[in-house]
């Protein structure tokens, strides 16, 4: 009776066992949708999709789900500052300006790729002849903690991953822009 006793009790412990480890496999990971929104020197405009965000072992997965981007390759970053307002430079009102710089705690002296950059230099966003983007990048340094809060930012032009011929990989203008 007693071995009864003690094999009905190792069968039910290992039974709870077994269930805290299929419940840890199966936890999601956590992510965050934002809605994206042009951007202008006269202040935050129409929605343009989504971008989604989530961990995953090989670093930060930035899925977008993106329309009415102009065709091409764009310059794609986290930004310090979690907003899309205008702010003045120069005299002059700047679409997004508020978001400040590339995401960048580190203080790497150099825009570059996104192994060796700004933390929040990204892999280029590319944007199909139609508008839409809908190509998932990763960014390895990162997670979703670390961004939270911040700015996500699509640039008017493409990204050389060098601050020459022009700073910060020739982004130009900033024509895109959600908080995270």
């Amino acid at each position: 009776m007693r071995s009864i006793l003690k094999f009905a009790s190792l069968a039910a412990f290992s039974s709870l066992v077994l269930m805290g480890c299929s419940t840890t496999a199966t936890t999601q990971q956590k992510s965050k949708i934002l809605k994206m929104h042009a951007v202008s020197a006269q202040g935050i405009g129409k929605e343009l999709g989504t971008v989604e965000l989530r961990d995953s072992a090989a670093g930060l997965v930035i899925h977008p789900q993106l329309q009415q981007l102009p065709a091409g390759e764009r310059g794609f970053h986290i930004h310090e500052k979690g907003s899309c307002a205008v702010a003045e430079k120069d005299g002059k009102m700047v679409a997004a300006l508020a978001a400040g710089g590339h995401f960048n705690p580190k203080n790497i002296p150099n825009h570059g790729t996104p192994l060796t950059g700004h933390l929040g230099d990204l892999p280029a966003l590319s944007v199909a002849n139609d508008g839409t983007a809908k190509v998932t990048v990763i960014a390895p340094r990162l997670t979703l903690a670390q961004v939270e809060g911040l700015a996500l930012m699509i640039h008017a032009g493409g990204d050389n991953y060098a601050d020459h011929p022009k700073p910060l990989g020739g982004g130009g203008e900033r024509i895109a822009c959600g908080i995270i």
